[in-house]
């Protein structure tokens, strides 16, 4: 098998799953909307997931260093997904939403960031660019958006069940047909995670890129509300994703060729000021038209962190907790940081709307930028990282 043929079921994996992924963050908070839930209850079911994500993703992650296996985690995830999300769907009434949701949660959310692990580590033995086989999440990611979009206008949000289990069930048998990770290192112990604890500038770095996160996943939580705020349909929300997640198809695509150039540490800081600007824009605006356009930015902030931050966890962690170090870095920028902002973003949006939402991310956004900065220049990162 050559090299291109090896990940062709990984970049169908990412391709799926993130299509999944899309009909959640995308159209979630419309289908809880449309089940009679408030703004502030509907923050409430969003920051569930990232509340169960917490647990689960350092757990698989560790699971997945202990057993030296990242395809058989992601089976097991799988088959969790796919059961849980057809009784989650079936679920009315608040509490019972979010008893499941949480369930649901523990065995989606691991999936995304198990097959990114999986893909930066097969791109580190093949020597190919990590955001070249990451770009097929995005693709996946916009086609379901476009796609969905049309579709659930026309069926109705009460469907979303039905195309949300057609690419799960494609999930599962394209992990059957992974090529795994292989690795000569002894299956790490409990004790062994005390080294990711004690690690400063792994714990320094993702407290302050979380103040940047927040601001993310609030806006991943409630831009479908405040298109609709503005007078946007569900189609309008669909392709707002499209458009957002085809410019960060791009910049995955084209990592190889501008992320090797310089440090990644400049792309974070790069990616962190245009993140300020882009929320501070969005909530100037007052047509539902020039959110779609300003989504083009959302390559040029979310592909780029996360491309550059990816990687430098990846050189920051030992080699042996390279699973778990990743999926400890997904529970933040998804996990913690996907809490803190849907309770904030559900309450600001509930009590002022969505412009005030967005100003209020423009401002998380440029303190977590300056934080980012001086912990850069700090001598003590200059003395703690060795490249």
């Amino acid at each position: 098998m050559t090299k291109n043929e090896s990940l062709i079921p990984l970049k169908m994996l990412l391709f799926s799953f993130h299509a999944t992924n899309t009909i959640i963050i995308s159209f979630l908070p419309l289908y809880l909307k449309f089940k009679g839930l408030t703004g502030t209850e509907i923050g409430w079911v969003l920051a569930i997931g990232p509340l169960a994500s917490i647990f689960s993703q350092p757990f698989w992650g560790y699971m997945s260093d202990k057993y030296k296996t990242i395809k058989r985690m992601l089976f097991i995830c799988v088959i969790g997904l796919l059961i849980s999300s057809i009784i989650f769907f079936k679920m009315n009434g608040f509490i019972a939403i979010l008893c499941v949701g949480a369930i649901f949660y523990f065995f989606s959310s691991p999936v995304g960031a198990l097959s990114d692990s999986l893909a930066q580590r097969r791109a580190f033995d093949l020597r190919v660019s990590f955001g070249t086989i990451r770009t097929w999440g995005s693709i996946g990611f916009a086609f379901s958006s476009l796609v969905v979009g049309w579709v659930l206008t026309s069926i109705g949000i009460e469907h979303m069940i039905w195309p949300y289990l057609i690419f799960g069930i494609a999930i599962l048998f394209i992990v059957v047909r992974l090529t795994d990770v292989e690795t000569d290192s002894d299956p790490i112990q409990l004790k062994d995670v005390s080294q990711l604890v004690k690690n400063k500038p792994f714990i320094l770095f993702l407290l302050f890129m979380m103040l940047i996160t927040i601001s993310h996943r609030a806006n991943d939580s409630f831009i479908g509300l405040y298109i609709t705020q503005l007078g946007g349909a569900e189609g309008l929300v669909g392709i707002a994703w499209f458009v957002g997640v085809a410019s960060e198809a791009a910049v995955f695509a084209t990592a190889g060729f501008w992320f090797r150039k310089y440090h990644p540490f400049v792309f974070i800081v790069l990616a962190g000021v245009l993140y300020t600007l882009r929320w501070f824009l969005y909530a100037a605006v007052d047509a539902p038209f020039y959110i779609i356009l300003l989504q083009v930015t959302h390559g040029l902030t979310f592909g780029i962190f996360y491309v550059a931050s990816f990687d430098y966890i990846t050189r920051i962690t030992p080699k042996l907790l390279q699973s778990t170090g990743h999926l400890v870095y997904y529970s933040v920028f998804f996990g913690i940081s996907g809490i803190i902002g849907s309770l904030i973003g559900g309450a600001l949006i509930d009590s002022f709307g969505g412009s005030t939402l967005y100003a209020v991310m423009g401002g998380i956004a440029l303190i977590g930028t300056l934080c980012l900065a001086i912990y850069h220049f700090t001598s003590f990162r200059k003395k703690s990282v060795q490249f």
